[in-house]
């Protein structure tokens, strides 16, 4: 009798693990453009399962002054807590997981969540960039407190008049340290790549950037301030630093699918967010473009419209 009721406990489990879900939108990615698209798609009375695999990229935000409507700076928890509250108030469902295979099923998509099965008509991939933060003890807390940041776009305006460090291994970190001189004069490139990655020297002299070159070994986070220690012993210190390690996109979902990708490995879309991958589509900043909130959302709208118009023209609902 025993053993009967273990299989028959075993046999229930199997089926709750593996049994399919089918709904009309799967949007992977609980960040600004997948929780917009959840908000968009559930309003349309589309039923949507946002997988949320923990952590995006705006999480990382303490304070931005440039999300439209909150002239007094906002954090990205909070823009995440307002959004996730808005998408569940109309019926969107966000649970936690994390999305280790996409493939074509029919007309559609499984999905496999955590050990579950989970097949949809249209698919929203809102996975974002993975940042590559430099290898600084401390620098997860040293990013929350604004010490270390990552979007002169996102809060250059904030560095104005400020000592200013960029950290860069390749002329990318020219390119960054340029775009800072808007806001001060006092822009310091700190190379930490090989002397033969940084070409465009002459570009530091013509704009007034100093440039220093150091391992990343010789660069500090200490108390409220970054400290470079230079060849010979000399050290600088900022009231910031820029990272400018580049990132690397979370596309390998949509890659092993066969969509086209960029040069830089991120997704290319059409003006409606589609893939080339029928049925497949891309917002935030897994796509070409620009790494913004307000583009992601943008962008979120636009994806979760075309899907529910296309859903409504298979359906014969179009005239």
């Amino acid at each position: 009798m025993l053993g009967r009721a273990r299989r028959l406990l075993a046999d229930n489990l199997g089926q709750r693990v593996t049994a399919r879900t089918d709904i009309d939108v799967l949007v992977v990615g609980a960040g600004p453009g997948g929780l917009t698209a959840a908000n968009y798609l559930a309003r349309f009375r589309r039923s949507v399962l946002v997988a949320d695999g923990g952590c995006p990229r705006a999480s990382w935000i303490p304070l931005s002054h440039n999300t439209p409507g909150f002239p007094a700076g906002i954090s990205g928890d909070a823009i995440l807590a307002r959004m996730r509250e808005q998408a569940e108030e109309y019926g969107a469902r966000i649970e936690p997981g994390w999305v280790q295979g996409l493939v074509r099923d029919g007309a559609g998509f499984t999905a496999s969540i955590d050990g579950r099965e989970v097949r949809a008509r249209a698919v929203l991939l809102a996975t974002g960039v993975v940042d590559h933060h430099p290898d600084l003890p401390g620098v997860e807390r040293a990013i929350e407190r604004a010490l270390v940041r990552i979007c002169p776009i996102c809060d250059g305006y904030e560095a104005t008049d400020k000592a200013v460090a960029v950290l860069g291994h390749s002329d990318k970190g020219v390119s960054e340290a340029a775009f800072l001189r808007t806001y001060s004069n006092r822009v310091t490139l700190i190379h930490v790549g090989p002397p033969g990655d940084l070409t465009e020297r002459d570009a530091l002299v013509r704009l007034g950037i100093e440039l220093v070159e150091t391992p990343i070994e010789a660069v500090r986070l200490e108390g409220d301030r970054v400290t470079a220690f230079c060849w010979g012993g000399a050290d600088r210190s900022f009231d910031l630093v820029y990272s400018a390690l580049g990132t690397s996109p979370n596309a390998g979902l949509a890659q092993a699918l066969g969509a086209r990708l960029a040069d830089d490995g991120r997704l290319e879309v059409d003006l409606h967010q589609k893939t080339s991958v029928p049925g497949l589509y891309a917002a935030g900043d897994v796509v070409r473009g620009l790494n913004q909130i307000a583009v992601a959302t943008a962008e979120a709208a636009v994806a979760a419209t075309d899907i529910h118009n296309t859903l409504r023209q298979q359906d014969g609902q179009t005239v």
